[in-house]
């Protein structure tokens, strides 16, 4: 059974920085290029950032740009998101997501598998 779990979300002020982490288990992690997305209330989910298996090409969001880092760690399973200089707007559900083969990686109907998401309120 595959699982997607999030940690690290939390309430922060404008400027500030927290650093999300996804622990993924039940499937090759290695074989997942891994996506993070973000949904604030009474919009769609929209994309953040990916990285590719090996970890060598991402993916930003013009929004994020700049200011997210996105890593992972083949070793631990894990992908992270590190994310500095938050503003006010940055503030929804953030999730992680795992996919096998896609062409897309900034559109979520590509995704195999998604984590339950962790908040991120950034406070003005």
């Amino acid at each position: 059974q595959v699982q997607l779990v999030e940690s690290g979300g939390g309430l922060v002020q404008a400027g500030g920085s927290l650093r999300l982490s996804c622990a993924a288990s039940g499937l090759i992690f290695s074989n997942y290029a891994m996506g993070w997305f973000r949904q604030a209330p009474g919009k769609e989910r929209e994309f953040v950032a990916a990285i590719r298996r090996s970890g060598g090409l991402k993916n930003y969001a013009d929004s994020v740009q700049g200011r997210f880092t996105i890593s992972r760690d083949n070793v631990k399973n894990a992908v992270y998101l590190q994310l500095n200089s938050l503003e006010p707007g940055d503030t929804a559900v953030y999730y992680c997501a795992a996919v096998r083969i896609s062409a897309d990686l900034t559109a979520t109907r590509g995704y195999d598998y998604w984590g339950q998401g962790t908040q991120v309120t950034v406070s003005s």
